[in-house]
Order: C-alpha cells, then sequence, then structure tokens
C-alpha cells in the first residue's frame, strides 16, 4: 500500500492482503513445510514453489468473499490484528490455535494474560498488527457499481480457483501425500485455522442447547471403619505445568525434589496428562471419562469425583492460587486466593504458592473429625513469567531467566529458571507433608500431588503448552505424580507401600485412573467406581 497504490480495487485490495498474509503471518506455516522437506528422501522443487502460489490462491478466493463495501474495512482490520498476535504466538512458541486453546485463552484471568506482555510481542503487535491495521483503515478503495463490482469480483475469484485447479492437475498427489505425512500443517495457516477453531468454540459455548445436568454416584458411601478412632485427612495438590523430565524422582541430573527426598514419597513412573491445558485437563483429570471418549461438554453437565465424594459425606475443601478450578469445585466449598492478600506473597497480579499453606492451616484448624480431601491447586510452573514462582532465596539454579520472553533467554538459563519452579513447587509439596504429620494424632494423613499437564521448553522449536494431544511432545504430556501416607493411614488403610513402590516404578498410568483412586483411597463404594483403575487397590491388602 504504497503511494501509488493509494486507490485500490476490491481485487487489487484482496490480493495485496493474500499476499501479505502468506509473506508474513504464514511464515511458521513455511517452518512446517521445510522440516516436512527435510524429512522426505525426495522432493520436487516445483511442488515446494507451488505451495505459496496455492496458498495465495486459496486465501484470495476466501477473503474474496468478505470483501463487501462497508465491511471490508472492519472485517480486515480485526482479522489482522487477530492474526498478529497468532502469528507472535505461533513463530515464538510454537501456540496451535485449536479449539482447547481458544477454551484456555477464554478461561485466562487479566494477572495471566500479562505475563505474556514483553518488547517483543508489543513490537510484533505495532510493526504486523497496528501499522497494517492502520494501512487498512487509510487505503482507498474504488468501488464499482453494484453489478460491474460483482462481476469483477466474480472474475477475480475465478481466476483463483483456476490457479488452484493448475496446481492440483499437476500436484494433487503430492499435496495429498505431503499432507497426510504432515497433518500438522492446516493447523498453522494463518487465519483459517484460528479463525475456524473461535467458531467451533462459539458454537459449542453459546449456540447449542445445554446438556441436561447429571448426577453420578448418588449411591455412593463411605466404607471406612474408622478402627482406630482417627478420620482420615487427604491433601490433593493439583500442579500446574509440571513436566515429569525436570523430576529429580525420573532421572533428572538437578536436584529439584531436594525437599521431598526426606518424606520418603513415592513417585509414579510415565504418567501421562489428559490434555496439554489446564482448561482441559484439570475438568477431564476429575471426570470418569478417560481421555478418549472426554467432552467437555458432557463434563461440564455431569458430576466428576468431587461431587461424589460430597455425595459420600466427605468433608471437601478446594483452595485455589492458579485459574480456577475449572468448573470441578462448583458445587463443594471453594476459596480462591485473593491476589493481593499477602504483601509478602503477594504482587497485586500473582501470588507465590507459599500462600496456600497458610490457608491450609486455617482450614485445619476448623476441620470437622471427619473424613477431609483438602484440594490446592497451586501455580507451580506457570509460564512464562516462570521467574516470578519463586521467592529469591529459593532461586537456587542459576544464571535464571527474569523475562517473559523465555525464547530470547539462553537454553541454559530458561532450564535453570524453569528447574527453581519445580524445586520450589517441591519445597511446598514438602511443607504440606510436614503439615500433615503435625495432624497425625488427630488424622490418618496422606498426600497426592499430580501436574496437570506439561511444558516445552525450546525442544522442536515448541515453548508452553497447548500443542494438540494427537502432535503433543512428551514434554507436554508427561507429568509427574508423587504420593506420601502416614504409617497410621498405611495400617488404617490396609496398604502394601512394597507393592506400591513397584507398581509406581512400573508405571504406564494417567489421569484416567484419578477418578477411581480418589474413590478407592477414600473407602468410597459406588456404582460408578471401577477398581480397575484405582492405582492403589491392587495394593491394599484384603482387597477384591
Amino acid at each position: 500500500m504504497l503511494s501509488r497504490f493509494k486507490i485500490l480495487t476490491i481485487n487489487q485490495f484482496t490480493l495485496t492482503i493474500a499476499i501479505f498474509y502468506v509473506c508474513i503471518f504464514n511464515v511458521p506455516f513455511f517452518y512446517i513445510v521445510q522440516k516436512g522437506v527435510e524429512k522426505q528422501a525426495e522432493v520436487d522443487p516445483f511442488f515446494i514453489a507451488s505451495i505459496p502460489l496455492f496458498l495465495t490462491f486459496v486465501l484470495s478466493f476466501i477473503f474474496s468473499l468478505f470483501s463487501v463495501k462497508y465491511l471490508l474495512k472492519p472485517i480486515f482490520i480485526a482479522m489482522t490484528i487477530l492474526s498478529s498476535s497468532v502469528f507472535f504466538a505461533a513463530l515464538q512458541y510454537g501456540v496451535v490455535f485449536d479449539t482447547g486453546m481458544i477454551e484456555n485463552m477464554a478461561q485466562t484471568n487479566q494477572a495471566e494474560a500479562f505475563t505474556y506482555i514483553n518488547f517483543s510481542s508489543v513490537l510484533n503487535f505495532i510493526l504486523t498488527g497496528l501499522i497494517p491495521a492502520f494501512l487498512i483503515w487509510k487505503v482507498k478503495i474504488a468501488y464499482k457499481p453494484f453489478m460491474k463490482e460483482a462481476i469483477h469480483k466474480l472474475g477475480f475469484m475465478l481466476m483463483m480457483l483456476i490457479g488452484v485447479g493448475v496446481i492440483g492437475f499437476f500436484y494433487y498427489q503430492s499435496y495429498v501425500a505431503f499432507g497426510r505425512n504432515n497433518d500438522e500443517l492446516k493447523r498453522f495457516i494463518v487465519p483459517t485455522y484460528v479463525i475456524a477453531s473461535i467458531a467451533k468454540y462459539t458454537n459449542r459455548h453459546y449456540f447449542q442447547t445445554p446438556l441436561n445436568y447429571q448426577q453420578q454416584g448418588l449411591d455412593a458411601v463411605n466404607t471406612h471403619t474408622n478402627s482406630t478412632g482417627k478420620p482420615n485427612l487427604m491433601v490433593l495438590v493439583v500442579g500446574e505445568t509440571a513436566r515429569a523430565k525436570n523430576y529429580e524422582y525420573y532421572g533428572y541430573d538437578k536436584p529439584t525434589n531436594s525437599h521431598t527426598k526426606k518424606h520418603g514419597v513415592t513417585a509414579f513412573k510415565n504418567m501421562t496428562s489428559c490434555g496439554t491445558a489446564t482448561a482441559v485437563s484439570v475438568p477431564c483429570m476429575f471426570s470418569n471419562m478417560k481421555r478418549e471418549n472426554y467432552d467437555a461438554r458432557r463434563a461440564q453437565a455431569q458430576d466428576g469425583v468431587l461431587d461424589v465424594l460430597d455425595h459420600a459425606g466427605i468433608q471437601q475443601v478446594w483452595l485455589d492460587n492458579d485459574s480456577g478450578c475449572k468448573g470441578v469445585c462448583d458445587r463443594i466449598a471453594n476459596i480462591t486466593i485473593k491476589q493481593d492478600s499477602s504483601p509478602e506473597l503477594c504482587d497485586g497480579h500473582s501470588c507465590y504458592d507459599q500462600v496456600l499453606l497458610d490457608q491450609l492451616d486455617k482450614e485445619l484448624a476448623k476441620v470437622e473429625h471427619r473424613d477431609t480431601l483438602i484440594a490446592l491447586h497451586i501455580m507451580g510452573s506457570h509460564g512464562p513469567t516462570y521467574y516470578l514462582r519463586y521467592p529469591q532465596e529459593h532461586k537456587r539454579f542459576v544464571p535464571d531467566c527474569p523475562r517473559s520472553d523465555i525464547q530470547n533467554c539462553s537454553d541454559q538459563a530458561l532450564m535453570n529458571t524453569y528447574d527453581n519452579t519445580i524445586l520450589y513447587t517441591d519445597y511446598i509439596i514438602s511443607q504440606v507433608i510436614d503439615k500433615l504429620k503435625a495432624e497425625s494424632e488427630k488424622f490418618n494423613t496422606g498426600m497426592i500431588y499430580m501436574s496437570d499437564h506439561g511444558e516445552s521448553l525450546g525442544e522442536k522449536g515448541l515453548y508452553l503448552h497447548g500443542s494438540p494431544f494427537v502432535v503433543a511432545p512428551d514434554e507436554q504430556i508427561k507429568i509427574p505424580m508423587l504420593t506420601w501416607f502416614s504409617p497410621s493411614f498405611v495400617t488404617e488403610n490396609r496398604l502394601d507401600q512394597v507393592c506400591l513402590g513397584e507398581k509406581a516404578n512400573k508405571g504406564g498410568f494417567s489421569h484416567d485412573n484419578l477418578f477411581d483412586s480418589l474413590l478407592g483411597i477414600m473407602n468410597i463404594k459406588t456404582s460408578v467406581y471401577d477398581k480397575k483403575l484405582d492405582l492403589f487397590n491392587s495394593c491394599r491388602l484384603g482387597a477384591s
């Protein structure tokens, strides 16, 4: 849109926008193309050269459908601003904007959103978003009379279809084969994939008729005999963005679990998450649906494991220092930590997880003398501002990366920062166990820790999380799970710790096991319980 193009026809405008999108916003798409080419033994260079032309023809045709007088500028300004953000996230972090990511974004609070703002993201937004949007607003469009404009537009669209057809005639089989071998390609096409994902999310949440709510486990009964006179007290710590790869318990070469080692925790190997983002994983892990058949809409319309425990009379409270419980705690007592609740531990945008320890003390002081579950939803390793997740006195691995544009940090600094978050989480878990030990005169105590999903830290060019599960790397789906039980809990609940250790070392479990494992370890008898999925059942003396 230089000076000589200040007055453009609609077709010229459409073609210019399409070329801009292909050359700028689809750079991440062409990186994926490059990776696909590198995997093939032989590649026709003319086929590769045809891909940008093919994409230009397709986008030009699609954009023509929206190039309508009075709507043209508002539509393309909004689409360009959206595409600018999508482009940056895909280029810098490898983020894919599928419906799961859209849902995750929709549930992101303001403080969390601000962590993604840094010099790089602002500069990108100005250069590829605001400036192009301003030029779109300023450019003059020469509109023809309606019928003449319609004929010209149809002619232009026909030319684009011919271009697609010619390329398809010569390279149809190459496109089919290349697309099949690189299925992720379509997810990086800007703006079509993100707009389709937004449309799908909007339809699912705002236009589909809500499902009738279904209660489950109304027959739930607590079978704990309480022979010692002490109720069971379980603390469930729901982790955030912790990946198994950086856990000392799983062979990592840094002491990231130095705090909990003294407690003799059991680490379950080869655990897999249900999703790659909190908005998907948390509802899924508390649901009795398995990952393969998980449906978010149905999960929102039926009881989860906390509801079943409530039906059985288990006393519960959910304490949250993250982005909310995603609906799983809505029907039990729940407390969200205010971001300014502690001058020492909060900065007005987020709080260190130690703030949960103070709240846990308050809950333990008033808990009734009956079987109880307390859930702690920690901030854990939430990125990209990993350096804000731990106090300075817990910064053990240096140099770290005190910035949000993590792609500009060295690999060592980034890994050190993330490892500090893992070590700090280990400290929090250790403190929880210490508090449970202090309750041993009144309760049989236990702790279960399980992360919601993992994190990419530059491996294969990916950062953060949220990749579609089918293509997600192990860094995003392999998660830690730790357990600790007091001697009286082991005795009262007939747990064989040696058996449990062997089972944990063998591993191969997932979020699918949490629903039934919580019911089992809390001694709940109900028709919705499946002992085959209970991690503890086969290691309980006298279990059937």
